[in-house]
């Protein structure tokens, strides 16, 4: 039995993944959604400790620790590549494989935002003037991403402001991404080609490449689509 422990990206927690979760238990595996600090239902965390990046990455290590999960499917979809990827070499033998699903990938020094050479001004001053969050996207930015107005209408409505350094600070790697086993699953209708950093993690014999024809949050717009790719990896 897989035991898959799932993330999503920013602004969002366990509930992005409600129409994912029962078709993997159905098909007789383990299927964790999990909150990252100061999202969603843990949006109190805030108050009692600053959330970084190193925050969430211990969020995923420590769920798969406590839980004493074997043989995990970790899966981070959009922000919550980063952390994911850091925590899938963590691990350790506990990992079967890690997924990113239209995700960002860490490299060691770098951030959410470094590879935003245009955008990442206009991050960090919507960061700023957030308070130290990161404000969700307004129903307009979903456009274009195969969501039906009740999905757009869905996410817009639970998504949650976003831990500003989780996005700011540098990522920590102790070993090259490229080693692990890992599928990407790019997202069409988002982007057609994956990003340079990507194109060269797939170079790797442990990499492989998935495409599905949709928007960047999969979980909403092809929920069984997305949980067939994750049972078939």
């Amino acid at each position: 039995m897989t035991r898959f422990v799932l993330v999503a990206g920013a602004w969002l927690g366990s509930w992005a993944w409600d129409d994912v979760v029962p078709d993997l238990r159905a098909a007789g595996h383990d299927a964790h959604a999990l909150t990252l600090s100061g999202l969603a239902d843990r949006q109190h965390e805030r108050r009692d400790a600053p959330v970084d990046q190193q925050t969430h990455v211990r969020d995923i290590v420590d769920a798969v620790e406590r839980l004493d999960l074997r043989d995990v499917v970790l899966v981070g979809h959009s922000y919550s590549g980063i952390p994911v990827g850091q925590a899938a070499e963590r691990i350790g033998d506990r990992l079967s494989r890690v997924v990113f699903v239209d995700s960002n990938v860490p490299a060691d020094g770098e951030s959410f935002v470094s590879g935003w050479p245009d955008g990442r001004a206009a991050v960090e001053a919507s960061i700023a003037e957030s308070g130290g969050f990161w404000p969700p996207l307004p129903a307009a930015e979903f456009d274009g991403q195969g969501l039906t107005d009740e999905q757009i209408a869905r996410i817009v409505s639970g998504a949650t402001p976003h831990p500003g350094p989780t996005l700011t600070e540098p990522a920590r790697l102790e070993r090259p991404l490229g080693d692990l086993p890992a599928t990407y699953i790019k997202c069409l209708l988002d982007w057609p080609e994956p990003s340079p950093e990507v194109a060269e993690l797939l170079k790797s014999e442990h990499w492989r490449l998935v495409e599905m024809n949709t928007g960047h949050w999969p979980m909403f717009s092809q929920p069984h689509e997305l949980a067939q790719i994750l049972l078939q990896v």
